[in-house]
């Protein structure tokens, strides 16, 4: 579900908060505590699978803090989005230190935490993406050969065919075979495309 789960315990703030998402038509899964949240989606919340976390925190049983602080042990990296009464926002500012996405105190503008929620989601899903790009992009440098990879990095260097093939004692023929493969693999369609190709994953990384 690429969506928003809630965990609120009260009934009436939980069905709230799920007609206030599907008004907005942003599809919610909802959990009345912590435990329930954690016995369906694993202790680590490797089961969730929406993109960012509505919490309340004072749950009865574990508190909303404290479930974060379990998932992101876990290496949980959903965005959570917290709601305090004003007494817990000091609660919320550590969890913020520790890498919340937002805290909205109660009562909180309805708008606002659904647009809250939209920007977390949206940052979640281009992360996703980031990721997906850099794990192709691994999986294409895991492809070439140490000689394939050495003519690449002297391609990035910007070193000439000639130039390559002095450096490696092989023949120019050789080289540009080398080079042919290089960009095959890499998906690359000149030089210019396998530097920007790589600049954008090291910045990644």
């Amino acid at each position: 579900m690429d969506g928003v789960v809630i965990v609120e315990d009260d009934e009436a703030m939980r069905d709230a908060l799920v007609w206030l998402f599907a008004s907005r038509n942003v599809e919610t899964c909802a959990y009345a505590s912590a435990e329930h949240f954690l016995a369906a989606c694993g202790a680590d919340g490797a089961g969730c699978t929406a993109a960012c976390l509505v919490l309340d925190v004072r749950l009865s049983g574990m508190s909303g803090p404290e479930l974060f602080r379990q998932l992101r042990t876990g290496g949980f990296d959903v965005p959570v989005i917290f709601l305090t009464g004003h007494g817990d926002i000091p609660l919320a500012v550590a969890a913020l230190k520790d890498g919340a996405f937002d805290f909205l105190e109660k009562p909180f503008d309805d708008n606002y935490l659904v647009d809250r929620a939209l920007i977390a989601l949206e940052q979640h899903r281009r992360r996703l993406g980031e990721r997906a790009g850099a794990a192709a992009i691994e999986t294409r440098l895991a492809s070439l050969s140490t000689r394939e990879r050495e003519v690449m990095d002297l391609i990035l260097a910007g070193r000439l065919n000639k130039q390559i093939a002095d450096d490696l004692g092989v023949s120019i023929r050789t080289v540009e075979v080398h080079r042919s493969r290089v960009f095959e693999k890499m998906g690359a369609r000149a030089a210019v495309d396998l530097a920007r190709l790589m600049k954008d994953y090291n910045e990644r990384n």
